[in-house]
């Protein structure tokens, strides 16, 4: 692996970090994971604080970014964040944004036309936000060169017009009208269901729990591994207690399932996590400890702040 401060060469594939957002989502952590082990923050606060918990302030801290992989001589988008000028009446802190995430992806020399390929691991607010842009009153999709891979899990569960309960409740109101529906009527959607080959380094494979259709890219170039595991680790404490689930998981079983499951794949194989919101430096290389995991290395980028 090699790596410089903004990017990380895994074999022949580059993966860049594009930054959206850093710092503190209001919620204390018994709030944002409810079911994480009493006095685990603590335990672990000299690794936690600051990068993904104020102590201070008891407020868990994230980040919202895109990871950016050039491979086969195409440029890949996983994940766009929250987006600009988006309504967002039950989630505030990521309402009506303006940020300068366009900026930070033309700082990597890419525009939003030569992005050919889009992975949402799933349809979260945060995660597809800048799938469209404010065109006068018009959302369209903000990389119109590209296809916008989603799973047909997700697809359903989130339209609105499938009338699905969801422990989100009102959070996710607008998101698939402004920030999924525009892509589908531009003709730019793919639904893909089981497994997505994008080519010889990039593989999509389901891994449900977070949400009914999230997903997981597995990058394998070179000898070298690496895991987009999306919300399935949220904050770093989930490697030391893979039991915990953040409070909008709707599945928490299957959750704790696919989290067990795929941090035993990254141990095993010495494969880089990494999470659609860490902080900090971004990935990790996890090793196994009985039957949880231990960050074995911090493995990425330059602290974000």
């Amino acid at each position: 692996m090699e790596q410089s401060p903004e990017q990380i060469a895994l074999g022949d594939v580059t993966v860049t970090r594009i930054k959206e957002f850093y710092g503190s989502v209001q919620m204390p952590p018994d709030r944002f994971f409810p079911d994480s082990p009493h006095g685990s923050w603590d335990e672990h606060r000299d690794w936690l604080a600051p990068d993904f918990w104020n102590p201070a302030t008891d407020e868990c801290h994230t980040a919202i970014q895109s990871w950016l992989l050039r491979s086969e001589g195409r440029t890949i988008l996983v994940d766009t964040g929250v987006g600009n000028h988006k309504d967002r009446p039950y989630a505030p802190v990521w309402s009506r944004l303006d940020t300068n995430y366009l900026d930070h992806l033309a700082a990597a020399g890419v525009r939003p036309e030569d992005i050919d390929i889009v992975v949402n691991t799933h349809l979260h607010i945060d995660h597809v936000g800048w799938n469209t842009r404010l065109d006068g009153r018009t959302w369209v999709p903000t990389f119109p060169n590209a296809t916008y891979l989603m799973t047909q899990r997700d697809f359903d569960f989130w339209n609105p017009a499938n009338g699905n309960r969801t422990v989100l409740g009102r959070g996710n109101q607008n998101v698939f009208e402004d920030s999924v529906t525009p892509v589908r009527q531009a003709g730019l959607a793919h639904l893909w269901e089981g497994t997505y080959r994008i080519d010889r380094n990039l593989r999509l494979d389901l891994a449900p729990g977070h949400t009914p259709g999230s997903s997981v890219l597995t990058l394998e170039s070179g000898g070298e591994q690496a895991l987009f595991v999306g919300d399935l680790v949220h904050t770093a404490l989930q490697i030391a207690e893979p039991e915990t689930n953040s409070c909008f998981c709707e599945d928490p079983a299957e959750s704790r399932a696919t989290r067990h499951k795929l941090l035993g794949r990254a141990a095993d194989n010495n494969a880089l996590v990494f999470p659609a919101h860490f902080g900090g430096q971004g990935a990790a290389e996890v090793a196994r400890s009985g039957s949880k995991f231990a960050i074995k290395e911090w493995a990425g980028f330059s602290r974000i702040s």
